[in-house]
C-alpha cells in the first residue's frame, strides 16, 4: 500500500497545485490513501468549509490541522460534522474537534493522529509526549501515522524516537521547509522532520518576500501578505509491505523540479525521475 502525505496546503496557490497535480501523483505512484495538512488552506490561516469540501473532492482522504486550526471562526459551525478532519490531539480541552481518527482503506484500518509541538508554539497545547500514550494503549489499527505540527526539529526527532516501533510513521509539518532526513528509525517507524509546504514558490515560507525583508531590515511590523506566484508541491510517500513501512520518499514539484510521468525501480527503493 502506498500512502501519500501532503505538506501544509497554503492558500489559493496551494489549492491549485492540489487540483493540478494530485491526480497525476496518485496515478503515477499507485497511491491508495492521501492525507494532507490543511491548516493554511484558506488565505494562509485556517480552513473554511468550502475549502474543506474542495480538498476532499480532489481525493484527499483525511485532513490534519495545526496552530491555525481555529483562525477562521466558521470552523466552529461545521467541525462537529467534518468526519474527514482532525485537529491537534493536545489542543486545549475546551476547544472542539477530534484529534485522532481511523479510516478504512482496502481492508486496512489506518489511524491518523495530529499533535502540536510545545517549543516556540502558541495556543498553550498540552504535552504531546503525554497526550499520545492513551491513544497508543487502546489503538488496534493496522497503520498509524502521526502529523507532528511543530517548530523545533529537536522536539520532532525526540518524539520520533519516543514512539519508534509503536506507530508506523511520524511526519512533521509547520515550518514549510522540507527536510532531507527521511528515514526508517531502528524499531521500524518512518520519520521526517518536515514534509514542507504546498503553495507559493517564490516566497518566504508562503508570504510575500518584500514585506518580510522590510521587516527584517527596518525592524518594523509589516503585514503578512500571502504570496501569489507559481506553486510548489511538497509531499512524502510511504510504501507499506503489509503493515510495515518499508520505504519513505520525498516528492517535490516546483518551477525547477518538473513533474514527469516515468519512474524506475532500483533495488527495493522507488527512485524519483522528476528532473
Amino acid at each position: 500500500m502506498n500512502i501519500l502525505f501532503i505538506g501544509d496546503i497554503f492558500g489559493k496557490t496551494g489549492r491549485k497545485m492540489i487540483a493540478t497535480y494530485l491526480p497525476k501523483i496518485v496515478e503515477k505512484y499507485s497511491v491508495e490513501c492521501v492525507i494532507a495538512n490543511g491548516e493554511n488552506t484558506s488565505h494562509g490561516k485556517g480552513l473554511l468549509q468550502k475549502h474543506y469540501d474542495e480538498l476532499l473532492s480532489h481525493g484527499i482522504s483525511l485532513i490534519t490541522m495545526g496552530n491555525h486550526t481555529y483562525s477562521k471562526k466558521e470552523i466552529f459551525e461545521y467541525i462537529d460534522e467534518a468526519d474527514k478532519l482532525i485537529v491537534p490531539l493536545n489542543k486545549p480541552k475546551a476547544m472542539p474537534g477530534v484529534g485522532s481518527r481511523v479510516i478504512e482503506v482496502k481492508g486496512k484500518k489506518i489511524r491518523v493522529t495530529n499533535l502540536l509541538g510545545l517549543t516556540f508554539m502558541d495556543g498553550k497545547p498540552q504535552n504531546p509526549f503525554e497526550a499520545i500514550d492513551p491513544v497508543l494503549e487502546e489503538d488496534d489499527s493496522d497503520i498509524h501515522i502521526i502529523d507532528f505540527h511543530g517548530e523545533a526539529t529537536s522536539e520532532k526527532i525526540a518524539f520520533g524516537y519516543y514512539v519508534d516501533g509503536r506507530v508506523s510513521a511520524v511526519l512533521g509539518t509547520h515550518t514549510h521547509v522540507p527536510t532531507g532526513d527521511e528515514k526508517i528509525l531502528p524499531n521500524g517507524t518512518a520519520f521526517q522532520c518536515d514534509v514542507g509546504m504546498t503553495g507559493p514558490y517564490e516566497s518566504v515560507i508562503s508570504w510575500k518576500k518584500e514585506g518580510i525583508i522590510e521587516r527584517s531590515i527596518k525592524g518594523i511590523m509589516t503585514p503578512f501578505r500571502v504570496a501569489e506566484d507559481e506553486g510548489q508541491l511538497c509531499a512524502t510517500l510511504l510504501h507499506f509491505d503489509g503493515n510495515k513501512c518499508k520505504n519513505i520518499e520525498r516528492i517535490r514539484i516546483d518551477p525547477q523540479v518538473k513533474f514527469k510521468w516515468k519512474w524506475r525501480k532500483a533495488s527495493s527503493l522507488f527512485v524519483k525521475n522528476t528532473v
